[in-house]
């Protein structure tokens, strides 16, 4: 089967080679730009303990880290939304390997800032059995330094895509958490912690079961 990486990739490249001359290029120096800005060093690290959080799910119960936490890891995954294929490609990928993570200990969560009816679609699109949380406002990617605010130039381009994040997030900030994922111990501290400002790219799966292996008690 196709790992996660060619998956995103291979997307990629179709997308460019379909995509209105010049769109792949300005998208480029969007990343480049935003990589260059990003203040990596508020993203939690190895060792660090995790910020708490409760969201709602998609059915309204709310979900804890703490109490997560007490069943065993948690890989915490933060993605823009549904609207985002190369999210969706990931959350099915991360889907798949649900079993493996089981069996290395770890459970999933899932957190985007749309609103709870667009994380319930997410989760029927993707036929996720994962908790797919509605972070309102980006309050727990803020606290997780994940948060950027979409330039200008970009927020149009994405409304030409028919992306309008105000309607899909329900506020007008037009901000994103850049795609990271997170493997916290029970304890509460930061296994491995991957951001990356490159939408285009996510943490592969087997680094994932790796790392809660590495929680395991001897």
């Amino acid at each position: 089967m196709m790992g996660l990486e060619q998956e995103l990739a291979g997307y990629n490249a179709n997308f460019e080679a379909s995509a209105r001359p010049g769109v792949a290029a300005f998208l480029d120096a969007k990343v480049e730009e935003l990589t260059a800005s990003f203040h990596f060093d508020q993203i939690p690290k190895p060792g660090d303990l995790a910020p708490e959080f409760s969201l709602p799910g998609v059915t309204g119960e709310t979900i804890s880290l703490l109490e997560t936490l007490a069943s065993g890891p948690v890989v915490l995954t933060f993605y823009r939304g549904a609207w985002c294929p190369y999210c969706n490609i990931q959350l099915a990928a991360y889907e798949r390997a649900l079993p493996e993570i089981a069996e290395a200990g770890g459970c999933l969560i899932a957190i985007s800032p749309q609103k709870p009816d667009g994380s319930l679609s997410t989760t029927e699109k993707n036929n996720l059995t994962f908790d797919v949380l509605s972070d309102a406002g980006n309050a727990v990617a803020r606290k997780f330094g994940l948060v950027y605010q979409m330039p200008t130039d970009l927020k149009s381009a994405y409304a030409s895509f028919g992306v309008d994040l105000a309607a899909i997030n329900g506020d007008d900030s037009w901000e994103l958490p850049i795609p990271a994922t997170f493997v916290i111990g029970r304890n509460g501290r930061v296994v491995l912690s991957h951001a990356e400002t490159d939408y285009r790219k996510r943490l592969p799966t087997d680094a994932i079961v790796d790392a809660l292996k590495e929680t395991a008690p001897a």
